[in-house]
């Protein structure tokens, strides 16, 4: 699976990436002001931003379809996301991998944002958490999510 920089011809499918993923699995675990939340925070505005800034990757399989997708900020993994129907096969792990490679080679920490579905993933990468926030949307609903840490390994 060859991971790659987005370019700004990208931004449409990093944007559809995340908006589906986050409309087809963060419904089973948050509310619907959690999910609306999250749709507007991942858009097309700040995707560009971030593509433009060279913080942006693009995953896709083997026939060049885009699968996934990872932002890195710095030390910091971010917009992490795997199309529902190529989770569980192991795209989400080579993403991870590569981040968190990429964040070693400058960085002593690794640090994510962990949504309600990708917690277990990160715990079981040896991650812990740091700090818990609750946000209240505009609807009276709480997002809720853990920030996660651990040590970089050096190459």
């Amino acid at each position: 699976m060859p991971i790659r920089p987005a370019t700004i011809n990208d931004r449409e499918t990093v944007h559809r990436l995340a908006q589906e993923t986050i409309s087809a699995i963060y419904p089973r675990y948050y509310p619907r002001g959690a999910v609306d939340f999250f749709l507007n925070h991942h858009n097309p505005e700040a995707i560009r931003r971030d593509i433009e800034m060279g913080l942006v990757y693009l995953a896709t399989d083997e026939k060049d379809v885009p699968v996934g997708t990872v932002t890195l900020r710095e030390n910091e993994i971010l917009r992490l996301f795997v199309l529902p129907q190529f989770q569980g096969k192991g795209y989400g792990k080579m993403l991870l991998d590569f981040a968190e490679n990429r964040v070693a080679k400058q960085f002593d920490t690794v640090i994510v944002d962990a949504s309600l579905p990708a917690k277990s993933l990160y715990l079981k990468r040896g991650y812990r958490e740091t700090a818990y926030h609750r946000l209240l949307t505009e609807n009276g609903d709480y997002l809720c999510y853990d920030v996660m840490e651990k040590a970089s390994v050096h190459h």
